[in-house]
């Protein structure tokens, strides 16, 4: 069932209701209010025939003298309840009175009585009261009346108040029907809108609304909103595939690399005649070499790989003085040349992962110094700006082209011809994963023939005191590492 139909059914259902409770109580209404005006009218023209004309048990007179008018019927009983004369308009009939209402009277305990009887000719209301004189009792008048002209009244007014409920009901329904589309139109639009952009997946439609800013309105914007995020999402799930595939593919290759040529040397190894003794440690040196360098290519897709799936940092207050001096020391043992500077005039606290950031540290250290002549410089310097403090690497090397230095973060990525070395093209792409992972931010400036600098940004560490912080970044003067 549509909530259009629903809609209608409802609101026809509920003025049904509303119909038939106001049907009701203006007909019990109109017929207590008629019937209470009959048995007014009956007291007073009882009461008229009792003071104005000449009554006795045996003849009955109205005022006019004639007997009773033609729609009121009067009869007159003693004590006993037997009747003593009636209106001619009577003829044969005897209007009754029930034995509660004859105690009643006769023992003075009511003044009237009032009953409804019916006859073969429709319903009969009687009002019966005494007759006194000289302070006693002698006689009972009853003056009646009959309902018919009020039951026809009655039953032309319930037909009346029937077909007008049936008759609203329906046009209700067929109004609130209309109305209900009218209302629910814009929305069907947006189901069509919605249902066409997820056929199509065209997330860059927008559902388009001139109303009013109401309900209606408020769920336009929400959907627009929401696609907003879709169309978001959905470039980041396909940038993410197509990197996904892209890694896969490089990953691929570099391994079919090294393995292809540990196959080559094993195969020599097993030759018949073997090779040479010299020859033979040429090929193990080689198989090493290549060994080694899957060794580091897993370990480094390790790494990226729990990036990827949401590497959570140890967070600690981490000095970065002491941490660079380390960072450098461990560098300048893997690659002597050229000699790293470890230039420092301040200090700061930043709120990061140790081991992470010192990991974040060598790999742009073996950068700078594989980059860099023997003669060159290469210089590691803590840095602080706009509540931010990192650490700062510059080298007198090779440069970056600027065509491709928007690409030196991406996975696999070596760069030129002088640039290539002997890497897989992961380094920076870890570091970049790192510092993301770590809320930080990692930029570099170059120029070809003149060098690099790489610059990485963390917060500062707002637990630790100010007294502590400013003695922290004092430093005696520049230290250099041999």
């Amino acid at each position: 069932m549509s909530i259009r139909l629903r809609l209608t059914l409802l609101y026809s259902g509920i003025l049904a209701c509303t119909l038939v409770v106001f049907s009701v109580v203006l007909y019990v209404l109109v017929g207590r209010f008629t019937l209470h005006w009959q048995e007014q009218a009956l007291a007073e023209e009882a009461a008229q025939i009792l003071t104005q004309g000449e009554f006795r048990l045996t003849v009955i007179r109205t005022p006019q003298g004639k007997v009773a008018i033609p729609q009121t019927f009067v009869q007159t009983r003693d004590l006993s309840g037997q009747v003593v004369s009636r209106s001619i308009n009577l003829g044969n009939y005897e209007l009754p009175l029930s034995d509660k209402g004859l105690a009643a009277l006769t023992s003075g305990e009511a003044n009237g009585w009032l009953e409804i009887v019916r006859t073969d000719n429709g319903r009969l209301l009687i009002y019966s009261r005494p007759v006194v004189a000289n302070g006693q009792t002698v006689g009972i008048l009853q003056v009646a009346r009959s309902l018919a002209d009020l039951d026809r009244t009655l039953t032309t007014l319930r037909q009346y108040l029937v077909v007008g409920t049936v008759v609203s009901t329906i046009t209700a329904f067929f109004v609130g029907w209309v109305l209900a589309g009218a209302s629910l139109r814009p929305i069907n639009r947006i189901t069509q809108t919605a249902r066409e952009i997820g056929q199509a997946r065209d997330f860059s439609r927008r559902v388009e609304y001139e109303g009013p800013n109401d309900e209606i309105g408020a769920l336009v914007t929400t959907l627009n909103e929401m696609l907003t995020e879709l169309q978001a999402a959905y470039q980041q799930v396909e940038q993410a595939l197509v990197a996904q595939r892209r890694f896969v593919a490089d990953a691929s290759h570099e391994l079919r690399t090294p393995l292809t040529t540990l196959r080559g040397n094993v195969e020599l190894l097993q030759r018949e005649p073997p090779l040479p003794p010299e020859e033979q440690r040429a090929i193990l040196q080689d198989v090493a070499a290549e060994i080694d360098r899957m060794i580091r290519l897993v370990r480094e897709l390790l790494t990226l790989a729990r990036a990827d799936a949401g590497l959570r940092p140890r967070w600690e207050p981490v000095q970065l003085g002491p941490l660079l001096e380390d960072a450098v020391r461990q560098a300048q043992l893997l690659r002597p040349r050229p000699v790293v500077r470890a230039m420092g005039t301040r200090d700061a606290v930043v709120r990061a992962d140790r081991d992470l950031l010192r990991q974040v540290l060598l790999i742009l250290l073996d950068n700078a110094l594989k980059y860099t002549p023997e003669d060159g410089t290469v210089e590691a310097q803590v840095v602080v700006e706009n509540g931010r403090a990192g650490i700062a690497v510059r080298d007198t090397g090779v440069g970056i082209d600027p065509a491709i230095l928007p690409h030196i973060f991406d996975r696999f990525f070596r760069g030129d011809a002088a640039r290539r070395g002997d890497g897989t093209g992961l380094g920076l792409a870890i570091a970049k994963s790192l510092v993301d992972a770590m809320r930080g931010e990692i930029r570099v400036v170059s120029k070809p023939g003149e060098g690099s600098t790489f610059t990485v940004l963390l917060p500062l560490e707002t637990s630790v005191p100010d007294d502590e912080r400013a003695e922290s970044r004092l430093v005696a003067a520049d230290r250099t590492v041999p």
